[in-house]
């Protein structure tokens, strides 16, 4: 009898699933344009000698935003496991958008900076937030396709900049791009009246009649928590779980791990199009490269979704790594532009994926009362090489070792591979030692 009962109420899950992520997408998207619009608009500021740019401020202005990530990311975490998923998304949404303002009203190289530092804030403190929120609702043994799913809006936001960088820098000039990504603030009252809290953080906050009351409007399940950690919890209880027993080796593996793939990906984010063009390409060409990467980006979160959830994130994780090493490193390497365009696909198809899988793996791999913390402390230690990445690019573009940048980058996903892979490894030797009654998403 309990069959005729299930499908209806899966569905009815799944449905809410669908609204919470398509929610969550959106929001990353504007995350994505958001953080891919400078690299995208870097060239034309530096040609114009925007606000008296040259390389190497480039590269310090590039690391204010990726700072002020590390900071939102370190925090976010653990004060979206105190006040709920939802009020973190609306105040993140509307710090960034509210940054890009200010960035586009500035009047000097400081004021851009500051404008740039707390978009940062906003753009750090959301990703982990959105991870956490659709995790909370994932399907079991779909963690990883979700998690991936979603950083396809990231990705999508990145070719919305180069398009905008495109139709709008040129005859508006670079203020009217910062001005274009103030538009999600229209987005913001959504968020706050449509999307619903975490039942997960609820009732891992002992909220439990509000959960209820959310459970049966939206005809859910109420998940199942080990240990509800009440409102009054202490402030820190949920990092030091990271470092429990012998989960401190884990969790400094996967801090390292994150730490050479946010190089990675921002290090490349910012400085594709003008390292491109160092290398003889037009900026047509450049802005192209960026579009093409992230549609890269697009199908290999698809693709290490998929194979993370049957084979393990940690694993695709540490093989994508290597696979974007190389791909990373051929880019050094004048080539035909049609297989410039096909080299430049590959890195975005592995790079950007390999670092999601790490999200992935911690997200799937944490329990509902400390997921946000986890995610965001991952994250948050990883935007240390998120911040030394654009300096990186910036510090060999101005000395006029340019050329050296992806060969740099290509020895960092060589260093996440190496970390990456001995979780990976740690982990199917303790996999016996796991239980199996983990609340949603299930562990892999």
């Amino acid at each position: 009898m309990s069959s005729s009962v299930t499908p209806p109420t899966a569905r009815r899950g799944a449905r809410m699933a669908r609204l919470v992520f398509a929610l969550c997408w959106l929001a990353v998207l504007f995350d994505g344009l958001d953080m891919f619009i400078y690299g995208s608009v870097l060239p034309h500021m530096l040609e114009t000698k925007a606000l008296g740019l040259d390389p190497d401020q480039a590269g310090d202005l590039g690391s204010y935003a990726t700072f002020g990530m590390l900071i939102g990311a370190l925090t976010a975490g653990t004060v979206c496991d105190r006040i709920g998923r939802k009020r973190m998304m609306v105040g993140c949404v509307t710090l960034f958008s509210l940054a890009s303002a200010l960035c586009a009203l500035a009047p000097n190289v400081a004021t851009f900076g500051l404008g740039r530092t707390l978009a940062g804030l906003g753009l750090g403190g959301l990703l982990p937030t959105a991870i956490t929120m659709v995790s909370d609702y994932a399907p079991r043994g779909r963690g990883a396709l979700i998690v991936g799913g979603l950083m396809t809006a990231h990705h999508a936001g990145g070719i919305l900049s180069a398009y905008v960088a495109t139709w709008v820098v040129e005859p508006l000039g670079w203020r009217a791009a910062f001005w274009f990504c103030v538009i999600p603030l229209l987005f913001v009252p959504v968020i706050a009246k449509v999307m619903p809290e975490s039942l997960s953080f609820l009732v891992a906050r002992g909220r439990t009649e509000e959960a209820r009351r959310l459970s049966t409007t939206y005809d859910v399940e109420l998940p199942a928590v080990k240990a509800p950690r009440p409102d009054g919890a202490g402030r820190w209880d949920a990092l030091t779980d990271l470092f429990r027993a012998n989960q401190w080796i884990q969790t400094l593996l996967y801090w390292l791990a994150s730490f050479g793939g946010l190089l990675l990906v921002y290090g490349v984010a910012t400085w594709l199009p003008t390292l491109m063009r160092a290398e003889g390409y037009d900026l047509g060409s450049s802005l192209q490269f960026v579009v093409v990467f992230n549609l890269g980006g697009i199908i290999g979160m698809l693709l290490a979704g998929r194979a993370a959830d049957r084979f393990g994130a940690p694993r695709i994780s540490a093989v994508w790594f290597l696979l974007t090493a190389v791909s990373v490193y051929l880019l050094s390497i004048h080539m035909a532009l049609a297989l410039t365009f096909v080299v430049v696909f590959l890195a975005g198809v592995f790079l950007n994926s390999a670092q999601t899988m790490i999200y992935a793996t911690v997200s799937i791999r944490s329990a509902p009362e400390n997921r946000a913390t986890a995610v965001g402390w991952t994250s948050g230690m990883g935007r240390f090489g998120a911040v030394f990445g654009p300096w990186l690019g910036g510090q060999l573009l101005a000395s006029g070792n340019g050329d050296w940048g992806f060969t740099a980058f290509a020895l960092t996903g060589l260093f996440s591979m190496v970390f990456i892979g001995i979780a990976s490894l740690r982990k199917a030797q303790q996999a016996p030692r796991q239980t199996t009654d983990l609340p949603l998403p299930a562990a892999h």
